[in-house]
């Protein structure tokens, strides 16, 4: 129940003219401060890799639709040229109840759209909050959370489905404890993971080396709640030792693609979200945003507080050479393309001009969108 996520309401009115997400307005400006509705088949998608959260309201609505921000167009933009200006590993910083958990969603719903595969971690403290099962992995420093993996697994075959069922196998892979087909699909290979967690990790190494190798389709893989693997998890060693996040098989695989230290041969998009909300204070994540946006800014370099010792010194090298994406508040033209399809569906009962907006807008912290919502939507007086 506590996953669980209305995406319809039937009482609500359909907006008409309502145009959906295609492949051909990824990264166009024209949609800027518009609401466009997703197809189907990406709502699917979405659902599978669990984008939607049962806090952001998707059950006042007909059907789910996104806005297009600014930011929006801007990571649109790095999708369509990652083959000449690199693959982005970003990060989507912000205040709380700025938008960056819709941010990542709008960002797999173009990627769905674009014919891309799609990993998402949508809870990050799911790994390492001490919930689920661990165990050493075999003649490695690292640890293996088999039960998560394999419902990873199952995600991404139901997520990717289209594009799994068409691709098979093209190599050996002596690591997988039981026999494989030569013309097994990638669908079926994660599918075999998904029913057996103890080999969920080797298949999950499988089918990574599958979707890298040469002629696949580019990858976005997407984490929310940074924070929370850029720090000690709760779970301990045999020593009763806290282990480090970065220990997990399955976090490293993630940090080493968000660092660098690995590159997607076929191209795609590394992002990741941080949360503001109730996630662990960590002073080398705090930093290394701060550094990269000065870096990218051209400005003053904030140094290290030489009298602080709870710098975690990984968190700093996979952060090192990240692109940040500050997340503000929504212009006046976009919390107006906001309302008006709020109003269109009938959850607005009021008249959207000029001074409403413009109400809303700074009752809201200078258009934080959570707090529009709040104010617009979730208020009664």
């Amino acid at each position: 129940m506590r996953k669980r996520v209305v995406l319809s309401n039937t009482n609500a009115l359909e907006v008409e003219g309502l145009q959906d997400l295609s492949k051909n307005m990824v990264g166009d400006k024209q949609y800027i401060g518009k609401v466009l509705g997703l197809q189907g088949q990406t709502v699917d998608g979405l659902r599978a890799v669990e984008a939607f959260k049962a806090q952001q309201g998707w059950g006042l609505f007909r059907r789910p639709g996104v806005l297009v921000r600014e930011e929006t167009v801007r990571i649109g933009e790095r999708l369509n040229t990652f083959k000449t200006n690199g693959v982005p590993r970003l990060v989507l910083d912000g205040n709380r109840g700025a938008g960056k958990s819709l941010m990542l969603l709008s960002s797999m719903a173009m990627a769905f759209v674009k014919g891309w595969i799609v990993v998402n971690f949508p809870e990050a403290q799911e790994l390492t909050n001490a919930v689920t099962e661990y165990t050493p992995i075999p003649d490695t420093p690292l640890y293996s959370q088999n039960a998560y993996v394999a419902t990873l697994l199952a995600a991404i075959a139901k997520a990717n489905s289209t594009i799994l069922d068409k691709l098979e196998i093209s190599q050996k892979h002596p690591n997988v404890p039981i026999p494989l087909q030569s013309n097994i699909t990638l669908s079926r290979l994660c599918e075999l993971g998904a029913r057996d967690p103890e080999i969920a990790w080797p298949i999950f190494e499988a089918f990574w080396s599958e979707i890298t190798a040469s002629g696949r389709p580019p990858i976005l893989m997407a984490l929310d709640g940074l924070q929370y693997i850029m720090t000690e998890s709760e779970y301990h060693d045999a020593n009763f030792k806290k282990i480090h996040a970065h220990d997990f098989a399955i976090i490293q695989h993630f940090v080493s693609y968000l660092s660098g230290k690995k590159s997607l041969p076929n191209g795609g998009a590394i992002l990741a979200a941080t949360s503001r909300s109730h996630a662990p204070k960590s002073k080398s994540v705090e930093l290394a945003l701060q550094q990269a946006l000065e870096r990218q800014d051209g400005g003053l370099f904030t140094e290290k507080d030489p009298w602080e010792k709870t710098y975690d010194a990984r968190a700093e090298m996979a952060l090192a050479s990240v692109e940040v994406l500050k997340l503000g508040g929504l212009s006046k033209d976009e919390a107006r393309g906001l309302m008006e399809y709020w109003a269109q569906s009938g959850v607005l009962r009021q008249r959207v001009d000029e001074r409403t907006v413009a109400e809303k807008w700074a009752l809201a912290g200078n258009g934080i969108v959570g707090e529009i919502e709040r104010g617009a939507l979730r208020t009664r007086i």
